[in-house]
């Protein structure tokens, strides 16, 4: 395994292994015994990197989330896991009743909804502190200086190490940080966004994002990274659900542009001449780039892991790289 370094601050800053485990459909699609497998083996190959949400997965019985985060805490137990293993969670999304969802009654991003929501995952997890706490989406109904100061109060009390945001419009993203700063409060370190070699398009509406995806990774995400490189990027979906390699998985719908089929026919033949899957091509392109990324992929079987792991020690070569970051 390799590890790289998240946050700043000597104090709460973390190494962590370059590939993160996804630990969403944890304890409801993917069972206990499976799970425990998946973790147990991430952990024996350099694993330190897990991540979770109070809200995984509602969906799944339309309840109101929390199994990923109580499975976890079930593991850390039986198996004695302490501080060496970072799980990182985020709250702000979770439904709050029954047969609801982000959408249209969402938890928000309130100083009371985030003291409540941290303290819930400390129990679910298990954990006097929280090594890393996202919020999962934007709350516009709540000033956003009152969410900056939650957060800030809850590293300062030592019940969480370091912030992180996710799906926010990268403005707010960098006023959260301003106004984080001029009030002497940690602010957020870690960006967690969407992310693949593929690209997809922006401008597609849907329920959460009106004027188009503020979740994936685009341009301006990464130009503001690249001015700030004490920040992390912390890919979900990398691997698209499976759909590089599963004929039965399609591409989302917001893949499907004229640009795709060139990138795509650049993994494949990359993938070939290294002897290895289009998935760990994907995989290794984001880990071992100019701009490192940590890729965040899930997996429902030791195998798919085993696959997933094997991209960690994948080199390509500058030419390759080229290739892959050319392409158009």
């Amino acid at each position: 395994m390799k590890y790289r370094t998240i946050g700043v601050d000597s104090g709460t800053r973390r190494e962590v292994s370059v590939l993160a485990l996804g630990a969403m459909l944890f304890g409801s699609v993917t069972d206990e015994k499976t799970s425990y497998a998946v973790l147990d083996r991430f952990v024996e190959a350099g694993g330190t990197f897990i991540d979770t949400s109070d809200n995984y997965a509602f969906w799944v019985d339309g309840g109101l989330g929390g199994q990923s985060e109580e499975l976890l805490g079930r593991w850390r137990r039986s198996r004695g896991v302490g501080d060496e293993i970072v799980i990182a969670t985020k709250l702000g999304a979770a439904p709050l009743a029954a047969g609801t969802g982000y959408i249209d009654n969402p938890e928000g991003l309130s100083a009371k909804a985030i003291r409540e929501a941290a303290e819930r995952s400390r129990e679910r997890l298990g954990v006097e502190r929280l090594d890393l706490l996202y919020a999962h989406i934007e709350d516009r109904t709540v000033p956003l200086r009152e969410t900056v100061e939650a957060f800030g109060e809850l590293v300062t009390e030592g019940t969480v190490g370091l912030l992180g945001a996710s799906n926010h419009a990268m403005w707010r993203v960098e006023r959260a940080r301003s106004l984080a700063a001029a009030a002497g409060v940690p602010g957020y370190e870690v960006l967690q966004y969407q992310h693949s070699h593929l690209r997809p398009r922006y401008d597609i509406p849907d329920a959460l994002f009106p004027e188009g995806s503020l979740g994936h990774a685009g341009p301006e995400l990464l130009s503001y990274l690249r001015a700030e490189p004490d920040l992390t990027l912390v890919a979900y979906s990398p691997l698209l659900g499976g759909a590089y390699a599963r004929p039965d998985k399609p591409l989302p719908p917001d893949y499907d542009h004229p640009g795709t089929p060139a990138r795509l026919a650049v993994l494949r033949e990359v993938a070939q001449e290294v002897g290895a899957t289009v998935n760990q091509v994907v995989l290794a392109w984001q880990i071992g780039g100019a701009f490192p990324i940590i890729p965040l992929a899930g997996a429902s079987s030791v195998a798919q892991l085993a696959e997933n792991l094997a991209a960690v020690d994948l080199e390509l070569t500058p030419d390759q790289r080229a290739r892959l970051d050319n392409v158009h």
